[in-house]
């Protein structure tokens, strides 16, 4: 496999993990990792910046289509808007640090788009999360 591919697969990997669809980075991430051909801080940069970005179109999102979440074709089910909105409403923004949470952290995205949440701040608050996750992912796969 050429490194262009392998990061181009784990970016896309990582960019659709965020978004509303259902897909998981994880297992790509660590495949690669367990390959060995590439170097781990740039795997965990490639993984990262792809989970943010899918995040930040989830903000967009809800930003923008949310007079649209009754919709049948709306990408999160009322039920679950409304317990995330409840989450965001206690917690606040500080609760973006958790977006990469399964079940709740992609709704959490679209519902900070959809009350607004500053967008420099979403984006800082949601990589400390990501960058986490991966990384406790990658210390637990390396030796």
């Amino acid at each position: 496999m050429t490194p262009l591919a392998a990061y181009a697969g784990l970016f896309a990997a990582s960019f659709l993990a965020a978004t509303v669809f259902p897909f998981q980075s994880e297992a790509v991430l660590v495949g690669l990792l367990l390959v060995g051909d590439f170097p781990w801080p740039m795997l965990l940069a490639v993984a990262t910046v792809g989970n943010v970005l899918g995040a930040m179109v989830n903000w967009g999102l809800g930003r923008f289509f949310v007079h649209f979440r009754d919709r049948r074709w709306f990408p999160v089910k009322p039920d679950t808007y409304a317990k995330v909105e409840r989450w965001y409403g206690r917690y606040g923004v500080w609760s973006l640090l958790f977006a990469w949470l399964p079940i709740v952290g992609d709704p959490l995205t679209v519902v900070a788009g959809a009350l607004r949440a500053n967008l420099p701040l979403f984006v800082v608050l949601v990589t400390v999360g990501k960058l986490g996750r991966y990384a406790v992912l990658v210390a637990a796969t390396l030796p």
